[in-house]
């Protein structure tokens, strides 16, 4: 059996600045946190995985990055580096769902998790959401990423009869009643990789000029009286 493709994955969606490689069914890992600097961290990263691994960037098959949501900047850091690197090396790119990895990251802490009602954090008393229910070793999407309210984002979960809740937003909301809740389980770019890993063994990777950002909230930016607005119903 031919050994699958090797594929990069690049996730700068967080605050965490984070770096994988699936080779020869192995997955491997470099993290760190970042804060604001993922510009000047990501490509030495990458450098440093690679050359702890005995690769270089033409050993490369495919590239993933985590699409979103997230923070607007970061997600627009690693789908600029991906598409650059994909250019460059004549190689397919994968945007993966960073709910969708964090739907994986869910089911290994609770393997038990096979309907996982997934959310994140997405300021101004909003959440990022979406569900996945598990087949196979996969997360399938059953509703898409979206945006709601925090105080809606449990009777928003229970109505697609979740058994797991994942994600920051937890930490400022609890999760519908009877699920088991992960509020610290995160999603990194292990998780990214095995998704990408699958996808483009699917055919699914598209060509540089092609990928591009989840962000679900329309607008990037407040107006001046939005802003004022929310630092008064804080």
């Amino acid at each position: 059996m031919a050994a699958p493709p090797t594929v990069i994955a690049l996730d700068t969606a967080t605050e965490y600045c984070s770096v994988a490689i699936a080779r020869d069914r192995t997955v491997m890992q470099c993290e760190v946190e970042a804060g604001q600097s993922h510009s000047q961290r990501l490509l030495p990263l990458l450098q440093q995985i690679l050359g702890e691994h005995g690769l270089t960037l033409r050993d490369i098959d495919g590239i993933a990055f985590g699409a979103g949501p997230g923070s607007f900047t970061g997600l627009r850091i690693a789908c600029g580096i991906a598409q650059g690197l994909a250019y460059g090396l004549d190689v397919p790119v994968v945007p993966v769902s960073n709910l969708q990895a964090l739907a994986m990251a869910a089911r290994t802490a609770a393997p038990q998790a096979a309907r996982v009602g997934v959310a994140l954090d997405a300021r101004m008393h909003e959440a990022y959401w979406a569900v996945y229910e598990f087949v196979g070793a996969i997360p399938e999407e059953l509703a898409p990423p979206a945006l709601v309210a925090l105080a809606d984002l449990g009777p928003t979960l229970a109505r697609f009869g979740i058994d797991t809740a994942a994600g920051n937003a937890f930490v400022l909301v609890a999760g519908p009643a009877g699920t088991t809740v992960l509020p610290r389980v995160r999603a990194t770019a292990a998780e990214v990789t095995q998704l990408g890993l699958a996808r483009l063994q699917a055919g699914e990777g598209v060509a540089a000029h092609q990928a591009a950002p989840l962000y679900v909230r329309d607008r990037v930016a407040q107006t001046v009286g939005e802003r004022r607005a929310a630092r008064s119903a804080a």
